[in-house]
């Protein structure tokens, strides 16, 4: 099978606005088994991109190459987000069981006795329990639901503590504990910035 990689050393866009992007293309963290499907049609936009890219380095080097180099690239990585957005619209039923299956695994999370000794479920946890990168799963969650892996475990993560808040005499620092907090100040913290009260305030106005 043909194919063609893109290679170049990091100082070409050391001092460009690409640089700063890179980080935002989310796909570099992506497994094999996430690549991007391409229809003929998108296999050749890519494909006149690196052209255009090969003719460049052909011509003469003026102050112009570095420029039209790197703005091809940046819009081939622009090709490949439009791209992987529509990918994830085409496989919807099956990106909608993994976000019923992610809810379904935080539910039982935050209901086991142990979570004081496995501490806060990460990203890398859930995307392990559904076979997929935590990069590809969080662009997954963000497509389906509007929040990111990180925010779908604090959703239920303050859910859990307003049920402990609501129904049992622990106090803050024991709940916080018990979700898997070694630091109370962090719950606070964090339970305030998504509810707007402190646990405190919550369980006194409830």
């Amino acid at each position: 099978m043909l194919g063609w990689g893109l290679f170049f050393h990091p100082d070409l866009i050391r001092s460009t606005s690409l640089n700063d992007k890179m980080e935002g293309y989310s796909f570099f963290s992506y497994e094999i088994a996430e690549a991007l499907h391409l229809s003929e049609k998108e296999k050749q936009i890519l494909y006149e991109c690196v052209l255009k890219i090969q003719a460049e380095l052909q011509e003469n080097i003026d102050v112009h190459s570095q420029t039209i180099i790197v703005s091809t690239i940046e819009l081939l990585l622009n090709y490949c987000t439009r791209f992987y957005g529509r990918q994830f619209i085409t496989r919807k039923s099956t990106n909608n069981a993994v976000v019923v299956q992610i809810e379904k695994i935080l539910k039982e999370y935050f209901k086991r006795s142990e979570i004081t000794e496995t501490g806060l479920p990460t990203v890398k946890y859930l995307a392990e329990q559904v076979h997929l990168s935590p990069s590809y799963l969080s662009d997954l969650l963000k497509k389906e639901t509007g929040k990111n892996t990180q925010d779908h475990i604090h959703f239920y993560l303050i859910e859990a503590a307003k049920n402990m808040l609501l129904s049992t005499n622990k106090s803050v620092g024991e709940i916080a504990y018990s979700l898997g907090f070694e630091y109370p100040q962090y719950f606070n913290k964090l339970f305030k910035q998504k509810t707007g009260k402190t646990p405190i305030e919550f369980r006194s106005m409830s």
